[in-house]
């Protein structure tokens, strides 16, 4: 997920990007790291490319802590066209079959409550998982049409926000890593009875980051390469909010630093517990509690 590269700045934080359509993920963090110039970057989970919301980028040793917002809860607000599904679960694809019947508001509802819970979801044909080795979308744009095994998914919600008219809704769902809104609504679709397809995905929240408060491409590119996009740096330490922080003394905070465990001030933790440490607010190193210390798994390089 990472980009490496031997020139550029030691700068660290989060850059949240509010993604317009029509941009692969990857590639905003290219435009981000090159108007930032700064030597690593990466994204806490992908959107594809004509989804819309919030985009979080890590930079320098905020990559470290990625995998934490990948991990966290997530919020979409969606588009459902009904009567319709398609070979990509999108707008994007080809229609593969029609139908003409179209659910009432009350048998939509009744039929959300199966995608919420622990479910098991099976990705679209077009998705990055990988089979054999090889990505499934790149399998499917050769024509071979592959078997995907379904996956567990937390929903912790799917609501019915919108009936626009008769073939279109809008959902909202918090769900938990690896869910694929495609394939809610192409088995929302199939339970219905009227086949189903997302026409448009916005991501609303990633973890403790939201698309309102993230800042466009269009000021991405104004500020590139003078500096002013500092101003929008947030803390590496926002990635670490769903893990309890313990506080370290400099002693501590050295040893840590060097990979060994060190003494932290805890309190409503136990024995096990994956937690950071910091040192005057910033992050030290993330690791396991035991009995007193922190057994550092990921070092902050930070001054």
């Amino acid at each position: 997920m990472g980009r490496r590269r031997k020139n550029g700045r030691d700068i660290s934080g989060w850059l949240v990007i509010n993604k317009p359509a029509g941009i692969t993920s990857n590639a905003v963090v290219n435009k981000v790291r090159w108007a930032m110039d700064a030597k690593k970057a990466g994204h806490a989970g992908t959107l594809d490319p004509e989804a819309t919301g919030v985009l979080a980028i890590a930079l320098g040793e905020a990559t470290k802590t990625v995998p934490y917002i990948t991990d966290a809860q997530k919020a979409y607000r969606f588009t459902v066209r009904l009567g319709q599904a398609t070979n990509t679960d999108d707008a994007e694809g080809e229609v593969i079959a029609e139908s003409g019947t179209r659910p009432t508001d009350d048998e939509i509802r009744a039929a959300l409550p199966q995608f919420t819970g622990d479910i098991m979801q099976i990705p679209p044909q077009f998705s990055a998982v990988k089979i054999d080795g090889q990505r499934a979308y790149k399998l499917a744009r050769a024509g071979e049409e592959v078997e995907i095994k379904a996956r567990p998914l937390w929903v912790e919600e799917l609501e019915l926000v919108e009936r626009i008219d008769d073939d279109h809704i809008v959902l909202e769902m918090i769900c938990g890593k690896g869910g694929y809104v495609r394939s809610i609504a192409r088995d929302l679709g199939a339970v219905l009875g009227c086949y189903a397809h997302v026409k448009s995905l916005h991501r609303v929240w990633s973890g403790p980051f939201e698309a309102e408060d993230g800042i466009t491409m269009d000021l991405v590119e104004e500020l590139a390469k003078t500096g002013e996009l500092d101003v929008y740096l947030r803390p590496l330490e926002q990635g670490l909010e769903d893990l309890p922080e313990l506080r370290c003394t400099p002693e501590a905070a050295a040893r840590l630093r060097h990979g060994n465990p060190g003494m932290v001030l805890a309190s409503d933790v136990e024995y096990g517990d994956e937690a950071w440490a910091s040192l005057d607010g910033k992050a030290v190193a993330v690791g396991v509690y035991k009995s007193g210390e922190l057994h550092p798994s990921r070092v902050f390089n930070t001054a």
